[in-house]
């Protein structure tokens, strides 16, 4: 997860010092929108059932995965 601290943004201004654009590093972007999706698929899944370890564990060795 990015630290939004440490991201260093610059702002693109219209001539009343009005921000219009920001200006990052390509490589902050890319883990923003990373988070973002992340965070979309966690509040997607929000109602999913859940199971224990054991089970997924078992679940995992049966389908060959582990």
């Amino acid at each position: 997860m990015v630290d939004i601290k440490k991201i260093r943004l610059r702002f693109v201004t219209d001539r009343k010092g009005k921000k219009k654009e920001v200006i990052m590093k390509v490589k902050d972007f890319e883990e923003l929108l990373e988070d973002l999706n992340d965070m979309a698929i966690v509040a997607e899944r929000r109602e999913e059932e859940t199971i224990t370890h054991k089970d997924l564990v078992k679940d995992l060795k049966k389908n060959g995965i582990l």
